[in-house]
């Protein structure tokens, strides 16, 4: 874990200085024709692939926190530096970043380059909305540094679910928020979807429900008749706190504490991690919901980053679905996808969920893009790569699991069918995950004429991959 920022030194930034020379010297030393790739520890992308044989730039040059500044609420960190690592620097200062994704390892520049949300983001929208300043690496090798005002605003602006095919995020300024100790949590239970969506509409746009502020939401559907939305607010003192680190799960808590009761507290910091124990209900699949398995397992091996490195395991030897093939039962598909639906077409989304993929629990997060400065585009969107509208409430929807493929269905049946239903709503997709578009509609969804733009003038070599080839054809 990084030291705290109030113990470091001026060197740390020349350290930082020093590595992006050795990056630069150690990128220009590729082959001209070698694809570029990252040597790094960790991932939480869903696109597995074979692991490249080529040469890996060492970034671990760009882990730390470089500065944490309480007076401005701003924090300088390293491109790479984890969100778990982060908060460790800032919450002694009484500061948060203003979102922090739900998973301990996911790196600040992922966040940015790949998109993050969480239940605060129907008040400040993405993580890369807090970002004041990048340092890039980009594809020509060159070092530039990217803000709002500057020669290199569109890439600044860009930047955002490019997933590192216009370059690599060195360092980062971004804005923080004050918090407090102790959250206090509030489940609210609906029996219908359109009921769980005007809530959302209503508490988003207020920011408040029956007189208290509400500073987080997001929910969970258990089933087409039980929906939860969760609504957390900031407080001073707590009358208890409650962990979900260790023996107790907490998803299966949201039923439990659900009412007039007087709801659930946790630390500041236990809330920021809470889904991160048990994956939200993902560690399902290696046996913690038995109590048994779970008191057996390490408590410090709870963690989300441990799980996928098990999945990763699962996908390179076919584990699962050799086990499967013998035992005669039926072969399953992933679904692992994250998307984001027009709060008002939300219902009609969960309608078609259930009917065609019949999966459960679901995430549900709103998110509202945070700031309405100049139009960036010609269509009007601020940020051209992900281009939601302006003032119009999302809700994400995030569900991962496993679903039976019946006989003579297509490869990827369900996937197909979730992307086809997002477009017709007039949803997006993130592309952590498998995507299954063809160039023509990809590039209409994710504003290939922008894309093109931005990789003639910060990659015209094509040293890094395209976002297409990247992100459908998973090279």
């Amino acid at each position: 874990m990084s030291r705290q920022p109030d113990q470091r030194t001026p060197h740390d930034l020349a350290d930082h200085a020093a590595a992006t020379s050795r990056l630069r010297e150690e990128f220009a030393l590729l082959p001209p024709d070698a694809p570029v790739r990252l040597a790094k520890p960790t991932s939480n992308l869903f696109r597995f692939r074979e692991p490249a044989r080529t040469p890996r730039l060492d970034v671990s040059g760009f882990t730390s926190v470089l500065r944490v500044d309480p007076t401005e609420r701003v924090a300088e960190v390293g491109g790479m530096t984890t969100y778990e690592d982060l908060v460790a620097a800032t919450l002694p200062h009484g500061l948060m970043p203003t979102v922090v994704p739900q998973l301990r390892t996911i790196t600040v520049g992922g966040a940015v380059t790949g998109l993050g949300i969480e239940s605060s983001s129907f008040r400040n929208g993405l993580p890369h909305e807090a970002v004041e300043e990048i340092e890039i690496l980009t594809g020509s090798g060159d070092i530039v540094v990217a803000r709002r005002d500057n020669e290199h605003r569109d890439l600044f602006y860009g930047f955002p679910n490019s997933y590192g095919t216009l370059g690599y995020s060195l360092r980062l300024r971004m804005r923080l928020e004050p918090v407090k100790p102790y959250v206090h949590l509030r489940h609210l239970r609906f029996s219908s979807a359109t009921a769980a969506m005007d809530a959302f509409a209503r508490i988003c746009a207020d920011a408040e429900h029956n007189g208290q502020r509400v500073d987080f939401i997001d929910g969970v559907v258990f089933s087409a008749d039980e929906l939860y939305i969760t609504l957390a607010t900031f407080v001073d003192r707590a009358p208890w706190t409650s962990d979900y680190t260790g023996s107790q799960v907490y998803y299966q808590s949201i039923p439990r504490y659900a009412g007039p009761g007087p709801g659930d507290y946790l630390t500041v910091h236990d809330y920021l991690w809470r889904w991160d124990t048990d994956w939200f209900w993902c560690s399902r699949a290696f046996g913690l919901g038995n109590p048994v398995v779970r008191r057996m397992w390490p408590r410090a091996l709870k963690r989300s980053d441990v799980y996928r490195k098990l999945v990763a395991l699962d996908r390179r030897t076919d584990f699962s679905r050799l086990l499967a093939y013998y035992r005669g039962q039926p072969q399953s598909e992933p679904v692992i996808q994250d998307v984001e639906i027009p709060v008002d077409r939300g219902a009609d989304f969960l309608d078609f969920f259930h009917d065609e993929i019949g999966m459960s629990p679901i995430w549900m997060c709103p998110l509202r893009l945070s700031e309405n400065p100049p139009a960036r585009d010609e269509d009007g969107h601020v940020w051209p790569l992900y281009p939601l509208e302006r003032e119009r409430l999302y809700v994400n929807f995030g569900f991962w699991g496993m679903v039976a493929m019946r006989p003579g269905q297509r490869r990827a049946h369900h996937n197909r069918r979730v992307e086809e239903e997002v477009t017709n709503l007039g949803g997006h997709k993130s592309l952590y995950s498998d995507a299954y578009y063809s160039e023509e509609q990809f590039w209409r969804l994710y504003n290939g004429t922008a894309y093109r733009r931005l990789k003639h003038a910060y990659d015209p070599g094509d040293r890094l991959l395209d976002l297409y080839a990247k992100c459908v054809g998973n090279r």
